[in-house]
């Protein structure tokens, strides 16, 4: 099982990126997707989730309007679109699916599976 996240580059504050999760091994249509991030010498943090069916979505306070988590259950890929990027957004960005039927969490420990981290650099 994995998953592969990219996307992920060096940006000028204002711009945009779109990480991609691609899964591989087995399916998680039926698993919460999340995205999270750590900056150096910060906690893991969540950055935005989405429900199995796509009819729930969450986010960071201070990413709301600015990023959309989206996912295509049919190619087992979680997407983060990230609009009006800030250098305090600059982190390693990691996406991770839940147990199967379970809410989004913004909980890391109830993610069972992680991707490798893709770098966002936001420079001024």
């Amino acid at each position: 099982v994995q998953l592969q996240a990219s996307g992920g580059g060096l940006v000028q504050a204002g711009g945009s990126l779109r990480l991609s999760c691609a899964a591989s091994g087995r399916t998680f249509a039926s698993s919460p997707m999340g995205w999270f991030r750590q900056a150096p010498g910060k906690e893991r943090e969540f950055v935005a989730g989405i429900s199995w069916s796509s009819d729930s979505t969450y986010y960071l306070e201070s990413v709301k309007g600015r990023f959309t988590i989206s996912r295509d259950n049919a190619r087992n890929t979680v997407y983060l679109h990230m609009n009006s990027l800030k250098p305090e957004d600059t982190a390693v960005y990691y996406c991770a699916a839940g147990r199967a039927s379970m809410r989004v969490t913004i909980t890391p420990e109830t993610y069972d599976y992680w991707g490798q981290g893709t770098q966002v650099t936001v420079s001024s």
